[in-house]
């Protein structure tokens, strides 16, 4: 959606209740006339409306305010940008309080696949389980259990031990490292144990598979499995997070209607496992965040892959989309930038990938781009020419750590930042 799209035309008229107008539309009637088509089903309607009610002073505002409110993405994102451009305290107050739902740790630097565990996940500090301490903060912090070389228990016999614990029950994050001596054993072990616990895991929100450092599995080895009964046995879950491509599968397709965000690290994901995840039914879905890695890896898939994320809004509650650590970073810009989801989305996360200063270009020309909170573009192939560019936009920008590009003509001179 560009800035003048849903601007209205004097010679239009909207009337609540009516027919669906032009997208440019005008509304008649006064404020009462505005606030009646607010209510309207029909989506550029409602738009049109919001652009009226700049007209009515701070009743018109109100109007703008109960926009941030409205069902649809569009119309909320359309009343926080022109609310944004206002100063009074009723709309500093209610910007505060309208804050789209983010994983602040996916802006950070991200020390997930160099050589550390992860600190923070589902917005939760990442704790170290002791059975000496038990639980203590069970819904502000997510516990971490791993295996020991020196215990010789497997996973599935800790998390058992970790389940009869006093706050289980209240537990809302889980965090699995290496789940048992060596990397040809696949994740299955956990996901059973994880399905057999649900009994005990009844506020269980969070879960992250696969939290390993390199100095145990590099990312390509660790061994995944299918995830799905993860998602049948916990209705409520909110975050899955895995790590590794080899062998993951999300089948069959399934329906959850609470998952909120659904990441996917990888140093190669197979198309087959993108068509699998393009097919979950995620009406709540608000975080993707995708990936690639290399084709030496087992990345094999292509930006046709992801038509049915980028053109048939699978996933109509997306606010952050991540298609990270990609070989094709070029040609996903060229799709993405005709592609309606980036009229709603307030985060577009390309790190991590090829991204050259011909792609970048081509964001740059794509206006919908100065409607988004949030672009990353770290870990890209931009001169610092075009990084200066992207700094004159209404956006906030991340564009720390740029590759240098190899000259070495016999060899891919770009390369996603993660891949064995």
């Amino acid at each position: 959606m560009t800035d003048n799209q849903n601007q209205p035309r004097d010679y239009d008229a909207v009337l609540g209740g009516q027919s669906p107008p032009p997208v440019d539309g005008v509304v008649l009637g006064g404020i009462e006339g505005v606030k009646r088509c607010l209510s309207n089903p029909v989506t550029q309607v409602r738009l049109a409306a919001l652009s009226e009610a700049l007209k009515y002073g701070d009743a018109g505002l109100n109007v703008l305010i109960q926009g941030l409110q409205d069902k649809s993405r569009l119309v909320q994102r359309f009343a926080y940008r022109l609310l944004k451009q206002k100063a009074e305290p009723q709309v500093k107050q209610a910007l505060q309080a309208y804050k789209p739902w983010y994983l602040e740790e996916r802006f950070n630097e991200y020390q997930g696949y160099q050589g550390y565990h992860v600190t923070q996940f589902a917005n939760r500090q990442v704790v170290e389980f002791d059975a000496n301490i038990g639980i203590v903060e069970p819904v502000n912090n997510a516990y971490a259990l791993r295996f020991e070389d020196d215990s010789y228990d497997n996973l599935p016999s800790k998390l058992s031990r970790f389940l009869q614990e006093p706050n289980a029950d209240k537990l809302e994050a889980l965090v699995f490292g290496l789940w048992s001596e060596g990397s040809q054993t696949d994740s299955s072990s956990i996901v059973q144990a994880l399905v057999d616990a649900k009994q005990h895991l009844t506020n269980l929100k969070a879960v992250l598979i696969g939290d390993i450092t390199s100095d145990d599995s590099e990312i390509s080895w660790i061994q995944q499995s299918d995830i799905s009964p993860i998602l049948q046995a916990y209705p409520k879950l909110e975050i899955l997070q895995v790590r590794g491509g080899d062998g993951l599968q999300f089948s069959p397709p399934i329906r959850h209607n609470h998952l909120k965000g659904l990441i996917v690290e990888t140093g190669g994901l197979s198309r087959d496992t993108v068509i699998q995840i393009c097919q979950m039914n995620l009406p709540e879905l608000e975080h993707l965040e995708l990936w690639f890695g290399s084709e030496n890896y087992g990345g094999n898939c292509w930006v046709e892959d992801l038509n049915q994320i980028l053109f048939e809004e699978n996933f109509p509650n997306l606010n952050y989309l991540g298609l990270r650590n990609s070989q094709f970073t070029d040609e996903i810009v060229s799709v993405i930038v005709g592609s309606p989801v980036i009229d709603y989305i307030c985060v577009l996360d390309l790190s991590m990938g090829t991204l050259s200063d011909a792609g970048a270009e081509e964001l740059l020309n794509c206006s919908a781009i100065n409607n988004l909170d949030i672009l990353n573009i770290s870990e890209s192939f931009l001169s610092q020419e075009m990084i200066e560019k992207f700094s004159e936009l209404d956006v906030r920008v991340l564009a720390n750590n740029q590759k240098e590009q190899d000259d070495d003509s016999y060899i891919h001179s770009r390369y996603c930042s993660v891949s064995e």
